[in-house]
């Protein structure tokens, strides 16, 4: 079975095909991703009308690329999955438009696959992939959840982010550093040269019984200080305050994580998304896992943003389990805000 995989979520058009047989993880033939970026740069953020323009242009022209890329052609192909959400709801009717039409045009089934499950499942594709279950850690610019994972589709909810997510506090503490878009990596950078000790910031969250995350506190703590570094002539109070804020975040998503695999008594850890590509993160992670004789799964970095290659595969693992029925009717929608933990079976859309 070969699933083509349409991601059109946000600020990434990623086309990417998978082929698996049975139960057995898939493997990627060929995938392809066009990055925003810096369009959205000029602006300090992602400009919704924009990002649904720019994924007009470039989803079938990547399409094309990754067919001749896997020595495949259109008629090769049994599934077409897209990101159904959540996400911005014009760059999400991309995909789910440009994938329903192909399928109809094919007379193949077309689903929708949730953004959060593919970046979940994405570790599966690395040369090292992990086995059920596991505790995961969602970590992304707008989710910070961790969740015990019996298989697929099977999530129980450990804890969840009651105000900003992680990603979003990287983000918004670059932004008021001055540093450019996308935040969270031009903050990890100046953190390199800064001391992680240098400012006392709050880790919200940590005192109570609880595996919810919240980083509103530790944002309004940057302000204030950032506030007090303006028209400063050096640098190294900004870069001090890089790294205590980033020594802050991933201070708070390791021990949460870490109560969370003492809680469910589970010894694998998954760390999925876009802030799972942090350096500090994905070390110290390592480190306190090593220490509990457990083992951590990371995605390939590549894999980390968003990508067709996680759609492709979160689909293909559903309809491997029977968790995804097919239907006659190629009418779509899209659910912008879309909680993981109530997803139904998804539905494939076939003539």
């Amino acid at each position: 079975m070969r699933v083509l995989g349409i991601e059109t979520s946000c600020d990434e058009t990623g086309i990417a095909l998978v082929e698996g047989e049975g139960r057995a993880t898939p493997r990627l033939l060929a995938q392809a991703l066009h990055s925003q970026v810096e369009m959205h740069a000029d602006y300090g953020g992602v400009v919704p009308e924009l990002a649904s323009r720019d994924h007009i242009r470039r989803v079938l022209p990547l399409t094309r690329e990754v067919l001749h890329a896997a020595g495949a052609g259109l008629d090769s192909i049994d599934v077409v999955a897209y990101t159904r959400g959540p996400g911005l709801a014009g760059a999400l009717l991309v995909g789910a438009g440009v994938a329903s039409s192909l399928a109809a045009a094919l007379g193949k089934p077309a689903l929708g696959v949730h953004h959060l499950e593919g970046h979940l499942l994405s570790p599966f594709l690395s040369a090292d992939p992990p086995e059920f279950p596991f505790v995961a850690l969602l970590v992304s610019g707008g989710h910070t959840q961790l969740l015990e994972v019996r298989d697929v589709g099977a999530y129980t909810l450990l804890g969840d982010t009651i105000d900003d997510a992680a990603g979003e506090a990287f983000d918004k503490s670059a932004k008021l550093l001055g540093l450019g878009y996308p935040g969270g990596p031009a903050l990890a950078r100046l953190a390199e040269f800064g001391d992680a000790e240098a400012y006392a910031l709050p880790r919200p969250l940590l005192q109570r019984d609880s595996l919810d995350f919240s980083f509103a506190g530790l944002k309004t703590a940057v302000r204030t200080h950032a506030l007090k570094l303006e028209g400063a002539n050096c640098e190294q109070p900004r870069a001090d305050l890089a790294a205590s804020t980033q020594e802050a975040i991933v201070d708070v998503l390791v021990r949460k994580t870490m109560s969370a695999m003492e809680h469910t008594g589970l010894h694998r850890l998954v760390v999925a998304g876009g802030v799972g590509a942090n350096a500090l993160l994905r070390a110290r992670l390592r480190s306190e896992c090593a220490t509990r004789q457990s083992r951590v799964y990371f995605p390939e970095l590549a894999l980390c943003t968003d990508n067709g290659a996680m759609i492709a595969l979160a689909a293909a693992m559903r309809l491997s389990r029977g968790i995804a029925a097919l239907s006659s009717d190629y009418a779509f929608d899209v659910l912008p805000r879309w909680p993981l933990t109530v997803i139904a079976p998804l539905v494939a859309k076939a003539g």
